[in-house]
């Protein structure tokens, strides 16, 4: 899923409190958010996405939208 738009931080925020809900450990989410961004970044070089939205904020917004699928929060 791409996000061209400008995200609203209270969305952000949301979407954040929405996934640290649904882990059962904070630190393993908050590491596969991480994995994630960080994999994006360099695996995303060519595709130019939009420079506003950091990986961070992608992974998070992408995570989140994949809650319902519990192997993404599962190790």
């Amino acid at each position: 899923m791409f996000y061209s738009t400008i995200i609203e931080s209270n969305q952000i925020i949301y979407k954040t409190e929405d996934l640290l809900e649904a882990a059962s450990n904070r630190f393993k989410i908050t590491v596969q958010v991480a994995n994630r961004a960080k994999r994006r970044k360099y695996e995303d070089i060519d595709i130019i996405d939009d420079p506003r939205i950091k990986p961070v904020i992608r992974a998070i917004l992408e995570m989140a939208d994949e809650i319902s699928q519990p192997e993404i929060i599962v190790d």
